[in-house]
């Protein structure tokens, strides 16, 4: 029984892997007419990939957020209509079939900025961050589960039962006061303050002139 079980963590296990080579095989066909990029060799780039290290989850993206951490850059790598759709406040839309052109390493090739990648999963922003892991680029991170465990942690958290621990209440605490910074309102606390609550305007998105390498302070968080 323990063998089978064995047998079957290994199998998953070689099926992640091979998943993981193909995606990586089919970023590196459009990298060729971009030739100046040498990037990192195959073994460091495999060593990356397998890593779970570049994730960042909602909630560490959410208190990013409160704390106006200017050290981070949202790139939304979505297509445009989906960006336009909904995205999260000061991201930058890079959609994926884009990512190689010249202008977008402004933003994605940074030594000043944390770069976190946002897909509507994790599928398209592991393409992203692989694509620019490959070119040697640092600081990246992906946003794990994308806009989906955006809207499902952050946006519309599920609140825990009653037998349910501290820890989960705490936590849901957090995720309904983070909900409310990005314009959700609950009933209870609508009879609580009786105000009417302003909206702020959403800061126009700014898209600075190409530098090399290096990206203006206007696009933290």
């Amino acid at each position: 029984m323990i063998n089978r079980k064995l047998a079957k963590v290994l199998s998953l296990r070689y099926v992640f892997l091979a998943v993981i080579m193909l995606v990586l095989a089919g970023g590196l066909l459009l990298l060729p007419k971009f030739e100046k990029h040498e990037g990192i060799n195959p073994e460091a780039l495999l060593s990356n990939v397998i890593s779970p290290e570049r994730y960042i989850s909602t909630d560490e993206l959410a208190e990013i957020y409160i704390n106006q951490d200017p050290s981070y850059l949202v790139i939304d790598v979505r297509p445009e209509n989906e960006y336009n759709s909904y995205s999260l406040p000061n991201s930058f839309n890079i959609p994926l079939n884009t990512l190689l052109n010249e202008d977008a390493e402004g933003y994605l090739n940074q030594d000043q900025f944390d770069v976190v990648l946002v897909s509507n999963d994790n599928f398209s922003a592991n393409q992203a961050w692989i694509l620019c892991n490959r070119l040697g680029y640092k600081n990246l991170h992906v946003l794990k589960g994308g806009m989906n465990e955006w809207f499902t942690t952050i946006i519309n958290p599920q609140k825990p039962t009653e037998t349910m621990s501290a820890k989960e209440h705490e936590l849901y605490n957090f995720r309904k006061a983070s909900s409310m910074f990005f314009g959700v309102m609950y009933p209870e606390e609508i009879k609580v303050f009786k105000k009417p609550v302003v909206k702020k305007a959403a800061p126009k998105k700014i898209v600075p002139k190409k530098k090399k390498k290096k990206m203006p302070t206007e696009g933290g968080c």
